[in-house]
């Protein structure tokens, strides 16, 4: 067996580990529902039983309507050419309070005929009443998802509701989730199969600047934060050769934020934490690579001081579907042979 089927068939291991993971609740005592995974059963041609944290919840087996809660999940909806009549705008570090559909779907957005969702501080639900929906999808990470637990009977009694939850934090995960609340799973697969062969493609076509690799988070509070090696990017990059840094180990074991792909130290313990000869940096509505190399702090870390220090965009921090082919584009380009 040849390296690439023997990763190929470890990346095929995980998403079906991260199925296995959607779903929390089920009323059979089942194998699969044991193990605390989803399932959907056909109940009837026009409706379909989805396993949620919540119970189980009756949808339809081909949703017209379908309102989304978390930006960061209708990303995967766009791409599985669901119908999504409102959707939530908020994306880490890329769209904000002002409104606005985030770059990489808003073509798709706009010719679905798409509804923004207005942002606030708690869910608008007149404005999800008024868009009729069949169906709605939330949960996942980041405020939207705490709001959608908060107002859950308030939105079931406008249309049944699947909420996604915090602890499936893989892309592949929520791919299998979304899908399968949406009646997409069939496309699933063709995807995966697509991510796996660009993958491949990225590995043999790019030489890796060094090993290992931190991966520093740039905050609007200035703050040091990095995202811990068993984070996404973390993971996603290393399929294709970038070895991350034990940064958890180097910070002591810190405390993790959100949903865990994050972590902020103190200022004094930043040169214990950035050792690694190569720092990618991930600005997320802070400063970028430029500003970070005029400041004395980080001008003498080793990367910085090297040149072995990189940016990629917001969107490679929690990337839906489209942003992992999107970053993997990106470190093909930045690191070509």
């Amino acid at each position: 067996m040849s390296d690439t089927q023997f990763r190929r068939r470890g990346l095929r291991a995980v998403a079906a580990l991260a199925a296995v993971t959607i779903g929390l609740t089920a009323c059979s005592s089942s194998d699969a529902e044991s193990d605390g995974s989803a399932t959907t059963n056909e109940s009837s041609s026009d409706t379909r039983v989805v396993s949620t944290d919540k119970g189980d919840v009756t949808v339809p087996a081909d949703p017209q309507r379908i309102a989304v809660l978390s930006a960061g999940l209708a990303g995967y909806l766009f791409t599985l050419d669901a119908p999504i009549a409102i959707t939530d705008t908020r994306l880490l570090g890329v769209t904000n309070l002002d409104g606005g559909f985030p770059p990489q779907w808003a073509e798709k957005a706009q010719a679905q005929g798409t509804q923004e969702l207005p942002a606030g501080e708690a869910l608008n639900i007149e404005a999800i009443a008024q868009a009729e929906p069949d169906l709605i999808i939330g949960g996942g990470q980041g405020i939207s998802a705490v709001q959608a637990d908060e107002a859950y009977d308030q939105l079931t009694a406008i249309a049944p509701t699947v909420l996604i939850p915090s602890s499936v934090n893989t892309w592949q995960g929520q791919l299998e989730a979304v899908a399968d609340a949406a009646g997409e799973s069939d496309k699933v697969d063709g995807l995966l199969d697509a991510y796996e062969d660009k993958v491949a493609e990225v590995e043999d076509a790019i030489t890796v600047p060094g090993s290992p690799v931190a991966y520093f988070l740039s905050l609007s509070t200035n703050e040091p934060a990095f995202i811990p090696q068993t984070a996404t990017l973390p993971e996603l990059l290393k399929t294709v050769g970038f070895e991350p840094d034990d940064v958890l180990t180097k910070a002591d074991n810190p405390e993790l934020y959100g949903s865990g792909d994050s972590f902020i130290i103190s200022n004094e313990l930043l040169g214990n934490v950035a050792t690694a000869p190569v720092v990618i940096v991930v600005p997320v509505a802070g400063r970028g690579l430029n500003e970070l190399k005029q400041d004395p702090a980080y001008a003498n870390l080793p990367a910085f001081a090297s040149g072995n220090v990189f940016e990629l965009p917001a969107t490679s921090y929690r990337p839906d579907y489209d942003g992992v082919i999107s970053t993997l584009d990106q470190v093909q380009t930045m690191f070509a042979k």
